[in-house]
């Protein structure tokens, strides 16, 4: 029965994933704010429909209270989230709003599914997270200083950074981590929202060449800070964020074939100075060769993807605990084999959508300082889901990046929701200005 119900309940959920990204895209057109306004109701009934039909397969599989309790508990978050958000940000972006909350919801099952702990601790710190956004509206409204704080943010950013040398954490490979009290956070996923603000903060003032390299030599003890911790993943991520948000600065194009050419540089010059870079370079190359110790997860995460085939195995029928670290670096390999490659493929699409609404808020801003903070962060969530993805597919080596807003880890989570509702604030104080004037 349990098998039935989830081998049907796969092309539910796959049409489900189709009927919302086809929605997500179909909001971009016209500007009839009634029929929008359908459009995301439609959205979340599909979102509400998706989870609701996941619960059901999770609990005729695991028939206990606690389960139904947790599922119930995620329900709630929805609800509750949904109403205030709308009320706290007058005018939001709904779709931005609608595409956070599924991909949340997403994560949620997929816990659940993987560990029920984890699942409970992911709903824990997302509720924290979500409360303490409704105030972002509030602080970028009514603190204007927020452009002038470049100095601010190199210092806090840097010495956050550098603050795993003191009191630092290693976990795979990676010395990222800082262990406070019994709770670990990683300062990276922090940083890395600084570090727009600061980017921005000074490309907003001058951008003439003498202060390029200036910003330049700044990003880059950022970025080598994070090399030196092995913290490969965060290290890209901030390199290809300053290079995309110094080109939309500048319009120098010459400025990114030279970036490209110095990173490809420091990548040989990396792999002939860590031992663990040469590695994961190896294990990339040829998995299969290694299938017994350093290719192994990719190999794994390879097997789980081509085991799902398009319409996946149903959810809670496939094994994705036999690949290394599934909950949080290779959340993607578990979604493909049990929901599918075509569901894997539209969650793509729905950071890609979100990605447009991001560049589009940023086009819109009259601020420079603003503008370059909605495209950074952009970049970011963008480039941080292709890192995940490519790494789990065997596109790129793997970096040890999560995917936002769906794996597990209270850091990562907590940024990605902050990044969200710095967008949504910003978008918030563009509308009132725009009607203001």
């Amino acid at each position: 029965m349990v098998v039935v119900v989830a081998d049907i309940s796969r092309y539910i959920l796959v049409l489900l994933i189709v009927i919302y990204v086809f929605l997500s895209f179909v909001s971009f057109k016209g500007s009839n704010e009634e029929k929008k306004n359908m459009i995301y109701r439609g959205q979340r009934a599909v979102t509400v429909l998706f989870f609701l039909v996941c619960s059901g397969v999770l609990i005729l599989e695991r028939p206990k209270v606690k389960l139904a309790v947790i599922l119930g508990l995620c329900l709630l978050f929805y609800i509750v989230f949904i109403i205030l958000y709308q009320k706290i940000y007058g005018g939001l972006s709904k779709l931005i709003l609608n595409n956070m909350m599924l991909c949340l919801m997403v994560g949620f099952i997929m816990q659940i599914r993987l560990n029920m702990n984890n699942g409970l601790k992911q709903l824990l710190m997302a509720s924290i997270a979500m409360a303490l956004c409704l105030l972002v509206p509030y602080l970028i409204e009514r603190f204007s200083v927020w452009e002038k704080l470049a100095i601010p943010y190199i210092v806090v950013g840097l010495l956050l950074l550098a603050l795993v040398y003191v009191i630092g954490v290693e976990h795979y490979g990676a010395k990222n981590w800082i262990a406070i009290g019994g709770f670990e956070l990683q300062p990276s996923e922090f940083v890395k929202i600084i570090y727009v603000f600061f980017i921005a903060s000074m490309l907003s003032k001058r951008t003439d060449f003498k202060w390029n390299i200036l910003v330049t030599c700044l990003a880059a003890a950022h970025v080598g800070i994070l090399v030196l911790e092995k913290d490969l993943g965060g290290a890209l991520i901030f390199f290809f964020t300053y290079l995309m948000m110094l080109y939309v600065a500048t319009g120098v194009w010459w400025y990114i074939l030279a970036g490209f050419g110095v990173g490809a540089g420091a990548a040989v010059v990396a792999y002939k100075l860590f031992s663990h870079v040469r590695i994961r370079v190896m294990a990339w190359r040829d998995p299969w060769s290694h299938i017994n110790d350093a290719g192994y997860q990719i190999c794994r995460s390879l097997f789980a993807i081509g085991t799902g085939g398009i319409m996946g195995m149903g959810l809670g029928q496939g094994l994705p605990q036999s690949v290394p670290v599934v909950e949080s670096d290779f959340i993607f390999s578990a979604i493909a084999e049990e929901l599918g490659v075509a569901f894997a493929i539209c969650l793509v699409l729905v950071y890609i959508s979100s990605f447009i609404m991001f560049v589009n808020i940023a086009m819109k801003m009259k601020r420079r300082f603003y503008k370059l903070c909605a495209f950074g962060l952009g970049v970011v969530l963008m480039f941080q889901v292709f890192i995940c993805i490519g790494g789990a597919t065997k596109f790129i080596p793997s970096t040890g990046v999560t995917l936002p807003l769906i794996s597990y880890g209270g850091s990562s989570i907590i940024a990605t929701i902050i990044i969200f509702a710095v967008i949504q604030g910003m978008y918030v104080l563009n509308d009132r200005v725009t009607a203001h004037n």
